[in-house]
C-alpha cells in the first residue's frame, strides 16, 4: 500500500479526534466497561478483566470465559464560530463506527490464568470541509488494533500479579488542503502503518470477600511510522516532490489505581487513572531527501510544538445484582483534557469531558449473558486564541460530544 506523510499531517496521526477520552484514548472496549464509564479495573470479573485487570484473573471461576462485544460510536459535529471573521467559521462532520472486541480467560493452572484481549485503544476521525479548518485538517483518521495476551499468578489467597505483552498495529489516513487567493495552494496526503510492541502490569489485593484494591501500569509505546513523503505547491508555480520519511509518536503510558467494595448486592467502583501525555512534546519528520522547494521548506521541515500535559481521570461504577439474573450498572466520570490552548488545532479541538452511563447484563443461562451499555460523552465548550492574529485560531470550540454503545455475549464453558 503505498503510503505519504506530511509533517503537519502526522502532527495529528494519533489524536484523531477521539472524543471517548482526553486525548485520542478510547477506555471503553467492553460492556461493563462502557456501563461504568471506564471503572472497571477493581470490580472486573468477567472475561474483560483479560484487559482492564488482568490480575482478578486469579480469582476468577475455575472455567474458561469468552467475551464478544460489538462497539458502536458516534462523533457529533463540532461548530468552531471564529472571533474575527464568519468566513473562518467550521463545522466538522459526524463520524459513526464499528469497534468489534473480543476477551478470554482461562481456567486455573496450578495457580496460572491466561488471558487474551484483542481491543480497539486508540483512535477515530476528524473531518473538516469549510475553507479554514480544512487547511490544516481536511480529514485525519486513525485506527488502531491491539492483541495483548496476558498471564497471572495467585501468590496467595489475598494477593494476585499479572502481566502481558501489547502487540500494536496502527494505520492513519490523513490529508489536508490550503488555497490563499491570489497566492496559490499547498496539500499533503498521508497512509501510514505501523507495527509496535508494549507491556502491561497488574496487581490485586483482596483484604477480604468485599474488597479489592488494584494497580494497573499500561506502557509508554512509541509508534514508529514510515512511508513516502508526497508534497505539492502552487505557489511560485506548480510543483510536487516525493520521497522517503520517517516519525516517532509517543502512545502515551498509563497507571490506574482502583479501588472495589461490595455492599450486599451492589459493587462500587472507584478508579483514578494517570495517562502520561507529558511524553508529547513536538512532532518531527525525518526526510530522506532534502526539502530544497523554499515554499515546502518553510512548512514542511520545522518540529511542531505540542507540550501536551500529564492528565487524570476521575471515574465511578456501580453494579447492582437483582434477582433474576439481571444486574444493572451505571457510571460517570470526569476527563482532564491534556492539550494546552498553545497548540490545540482542528485535528483535535479537545476539552475537558464528563462521562454518564448505564447498561445491564441478564444471564439467559447458566453459562450464556447478554449485555447492553450506553455512555454519553459531553465535552465542554472551550475558547482558544493562538498562533498568529490572522492566520492562528482566535474563535470557540462548541457542540463536542460523543454517543457510545456496546453490545456483547458472555460465555462460560
Amino acid at each position: 500500500m503505498k503510503k505519504t506523510i506530511s509533517i503537519l499531517a502526522l502532527s495529528s496521526v494519533l489524536i484523531a479526534g477521539s472524543a471517548l477520552a482526553a486525548g485520542f484514548r478510547i477506555p471503553e472496549q467492553s460492556v461493563d466497561s462502557t456501563a461504568k464509564a471506564g471503572a472497571n479495573v477493581s470490580s472486573a470479573t468477567g472475561a474483560d478483566m483479560s484487559y482492564y485487570n488482568p490480575a482478578n484473573m486469579s480469582w476468577a471461576k475455575d472455567t474458561y470465559q469468552v467475551e464478544m462485544d460489538v462497539n458502536y460510536i458516534r462523533l457529533n459535529s463540532i461548530t468552531y464560530t471564529d472571533n474575527r471573521n464568519s468566513q473562518l467559521n467550521g463545522y466538522s462532520k459526524e463520524e459513526n463506527f464499528l469497534i468489534p472486541t473480543f476477551f478470554l480467560v482461562s481456567p486455573d493452572y496450578n495457580d496460572f490464568r491466561f488471558g487474551l484481549a484483542m481491543t480497539a485503544p486508540y483512535g477515530l476521525s476528524k473531518r473538516w470541509e469549510q475553507i479554514f479548518p480544512r487547511s490544516t485538517a481536511e480529514e485525519y483518521t486513525l485506527n488502531v488494533l491491539e492483541m495483548n495476551p496476558t498471564v497471572s499468578y495467585k501468590i496467595n489467597h489475598m494477593f494476585s500479579v499479572a502481566g502481558g505483552v501489547r502487540f500494536i498495529y496502527g494505520t492513519g489516513k490523513v490529508s489536508s488542503h490550503a488555497a490563499v487567493p491570489d497566492t496559490g495552494t499547498l496539500s499533503r496526503d498521508v497512509d501510514v502503518d505501523s507495527f509496535e510492541f508494549g507491556y502491561n502490569l497488574a496487581i490485586s489485593h483482596t483484604p477480604n470477600d468485599d474488597m479489592n484494591i488494584s494497580v494497573t501500569y499500561r506502557s509508554h509505546v512509541d509508534l514508529d511510522l514510515e512511508g513516502d513523503v508526497v508534497m505539492a505547491t502552487t505557489m511560485g508555480g506548480a510543483y510536487a516532490m516525493e520521497t522517503g520519511g520517517d516519525v516517532t509518536i509517543p502512545a502515551p503510558a498509563v497507571l490506574s489505581v482502583s479501588l472495589a467494595y461490595t455492599f450486599g448486592p451492589a459493587t462500587v467502583d472507584l478508579t483514578w487513572d494517570r495517562t502520561f501525555w507529558s511524553e508529547y512534546d513536538a512532532i518531527e519528520v525525518n526526510y530522506d531527501s532534502p526539502v530544497m522547494h523554499p515554499v515546502l521548506n518553510q512548512f514542511f521541515t520545522s518540529p511542531i510544538i505540542k507540550n501536551w500535559e500529564d492528565s487524570s481521570a476521575y471515574r465511578i461504577g456501580l453494579d447492582y445484582r437483582l434477582d433474576g439474573g439481571v444486574t444493572l450498572m451505571a457510571g460517570f466520570a470526569y476527563d482532564e483534557t491534556p492539550v494546552p490552548t498553545d497548540t490545540l488545532g482542528f485535528e483535535l479541538p479537545d476539552s475537558n469531558a464528563w462521562l454518564y452511563s448505564l447498561g445491564f447484563k441478564y444471564n439467559l443461562t447458566e453459562q450464556l449473558e447478554v449485555g447492553f451499555a450506553y455512555l454519553y460523552d459531553y465535552k465542554e465548550s472551550r475558547t482558544v486564541v493562538n498562533g498568529s492574529p490572522t492566520s492562528g485560531i482566535n474563535g470557540e470550540f462548541t457542540d463536542s460530544a460523543a454517543h457510545l454503545m456496546s453490545m456483547g455475549l458472555k460465555y462460560d464453558f
